[in-house]
């Protein structure tokens, strides 16, 4: 049975889902109007993970992600370079989609616009009026009224009378309650807006979420995701609007991973701290990414800089290692060594559902995978053939990939890898006689090659790259 941690109750549940083996997931994505940064690369790895897992675990994920690609941000920047918004928003939309690609991030089974989704948001709102949850100014906006909703606050664990102190009315503003929100905005000169029953304008940023949603996976659905600076207030009005909207519980579990943190800080634009995926992708492996979200806790803090970095790139290389070919004088192992081997293959699918059944535990797994990728290389060097070795890589292959990662980046053939191989054994006699200078040549060209070789008192092992 599947845990997991739900922001809304503050505690582990079990999993069970509305339709037996279904699963409804909406994650909130970007306001697409420029680069995506590794920040939002980090909460597309972490849900690609969880619908992986599931997908594993036999549930059929129907997975939404939306992109809003109507915002203050998208009209600013569009006026700024003297360009159409929607054409800008989608040029970064696409932009977006092949960084997610790069990222080996399998693609939503849907992705709705705000932009094409107009009329139901209007719809939305209205039925919101009908029901007195949220009532039209005489400026043209459109607000929802927080005090009808007697549930508003209970995701962040706010009070509605706590809220109140520290907020209130802007200028221009024709709000009932300081915390009332807006639905819909009222045209201003220079904006992009469309035709509504309160003249002409722009739909808030919260009910759009809550319109694609209904759009797309109907009243309710099982898991709703995003990062956790979403909960309060973004998260906390889509529960308002949807429950008020529908009379029934919006979404029954709600995950939030942590903020990427750059020198100790949130990454933001604001900051100036920001690394494209553009820009980490053209220095480092997607393995390296993902290695770095799976090496942590996906509702925890994950600190991004090159020593982080580089420990996800040794235990990538560590993975890597355990897909090696058996070596060229490979003689076959005893029998207690091949039962050695054989045990740990067979509790290693057991050990890493176990861990990752525990609220998605991925550095649990990835422990799972070393000990798998100990006992391989273990067995290698104790004479393993290619075909003793081949159940144990092909369970690293299979679990390694429900993580989505590939283990792929520089590598040669199977025969290139053998070569390597006997290459090394004659480095090792060459070394037993203190050869030293025709030792570092065959390193040195092999380097020149993209081969690394490790020397320790354990032997020596080498990777690609």
């Amino acid at each position: 049975m599947i845990r997991l941690y739900n922001t809304l109750t503050r505690k582990k549940e079990d999993f069970q889902t509305i339709e037996p083996n279904k699963v409804r997931m909406y994650v909130c994505g970007v306001t697409v109007y420029n680069d995506a940064h590794v920040g939002h690369a980090m909460s597309a790895l972490v849900f690609d993970i969880i619908r992986r897992y599931l997908e594993y675990r036999g549930y059929t994920v129907r997975h939404v992600m939306n992109y809003t690609d109507v915002d203050d941000k998208i009209i600013a920047r569009a006026n700024k370079l003297g360009e159409d918004p929607l054409k800008l928003s989608q040029r970064y939309i696409e932009d977006y989609a092949r960084d997610l690609a790069g990222l080996n991030i399998l693609p939503a089974t849907s992705n709705p616009q705000v932009s094409k989704t107009m009329p139901l948001i209007i719809k939305f709102i209205e039925g919101l009026i009908q029901k007195e949850h949220a009532y039209a100014a005489e400026n043209g906006d459109v607000y929802f009224r927080v005090t009808s909703d007697d549930d508003y606050g209970k995701l962040s664990a706010r009070k509605l009378d706590d809220m109140q102190a520290g907020s209130r009315i802007e200028v221009g503003e024709q709000k009932q309650h300081p915390m009332d929100f807006a639905l819909w905005k009222a045209a201003k000169p220079g904006e992009i807006s469309w035709d509504s029953p309160w003249g002409k304008g722009r739909p808030g940023w919260h009910i759009e979420c809550s319109a694609m949603n209904l759009a797309e996976l109907g009243e309710q659905i099982d898991i709703h995701g995003g990062g956790n600076d979403l909960i309060f207030p973004h998260h906390e009005n889509e529960i308002a609007q949807s429950e008020s909207f529908t009379g029934k519980q919006f979404s029954r579990y709600w995950i939030h991973n942590g903020m990427l943190q750059l020198g100790g800080e949130k990454m933001s634009k604001s900051l100036g701290n920001i690394i494209s995926i553009k820009e980490f992708l053209a220095k480092r492996d997607a393995d390296v990414m993902r290695m770095l979200v799976l090496n942590g806790t996906y509702r925890a803090p994950l600190l991004f800089n090159d020593e982080t970095l580089d420990a996800a790139e040794k235990s990538v290389d560590r993975l890597k290692s355990g897909l090696r070919p058996a070596a060229v004088s490979a003689s076959g192992l005893a029998a207690g060594s091949a039962s050695e081997l054989a045990a740990v293959v067979n509790s290693a699918k057991e050990n890493f559902t176990s861990v990752m059944d525990d609220d998605f535990n991925t550095a649990g797994a990835v422990a799972v995978l070393f000990e798998l990728v100990k006992a391989i290389n273990t067995a290698r060097d104790k004479g393993a053939t290619d075909d003793e070795l081949k159940s144990a890589q092909d369970q690293l292959r299979e679990l390694t990939g429900v993580l989505g990662l590939r283990l792929q980046g520089r590598q040669g053939s199977s025969e290139t890898d053998k070569f390597v191989n006997l290459l090394i054994e004659v480095r090792n006699e060459v070394r037993k006689q203190k050869l030293w200078p025709l030792s570092d040549l065959i390193r040195d060209r092999l380097k020149e090659l993209g081969v690394t070789i490790e020397d320790s008192k354990d032997g020596t092992t080498w990777r690609w790259g």
